[in-house]
């Protein structure tokens, strides 16, 4: 009994195409996993940096980031750490720029030059450290919903972020 080759090739045409898809995109995810091998303690070492803990007097850690939020991802070839420490504070952005121009200068923290107007953005050692003041708009697209504890006053985040071994300079 010869085999209806009308109804199997569709079939095993969908099938070819699903494996080639699920080999394809596996073998990227495990690229990407792999790029970020070997970093776990340089995510250490910037979570544990001085500046992140730095906070004008008043400011408080954000309710749901008690916790530095540290890893590594890779996009392109390029692999990134980073650490991040968000922070709610009742009173102006100028207070938060003025406490951390003056606190990551003393930590040895370098203004970036090539920092737009009104980025507060520094560099040392390969790694970029930005101050970034939170909206309701940058929080939703973040997946944190509305928050006003963050955005009344002035909530802000500090992070550090540094390439890994693309030779990359870091920068804002």
């Amino acid at each position: 009994m010869p085999l209806r080759t009308g109804t199997t090739r569709p079939i095993s045409v969908l099938l070819a195409t699903a494996l080639a898809a699920a080999t394809l995109t596996g073998c990227a995810l495990l690229e990407l996993a792999r790029d970020c091998e070997g970093t776990d303690d340089r995510v250490k070492e910037m979570a544990t940096l001085d500046i992140l803990d730095s906070r004008p007097g008043g400011a408080a850690v954000a309710r749901g980031f008690e916790e530095v939020d540290a890893g590594c991802w890779a996009d392109s070839g390029d692999v990134v750490v980073y650490a991040e420490r968000t922070y709610t504070f009742p009173g102006t952005q100028a207070e938060v720029t003025a406490h951390y121009r003056t606190e990551a200068v003393r930590d040895g923290w370098n203004p970036d030059l090539e920092a737009l107007p009104g980025d507060l953005c520094f560099t040392r050692e390969g790694m970029a450290l930005s101050v970034v003041f939170l909206t309701a708009e940058r929080l939703a697209e973040d997946g944190h919903g509305s928050r006003p504890d963050l955005t009344t006053g002035a909530g802000y985040s500090v992070g550090i972020d540094s390439y890994v071994n693309s030779g990359a300079e870091a920068g804002c």
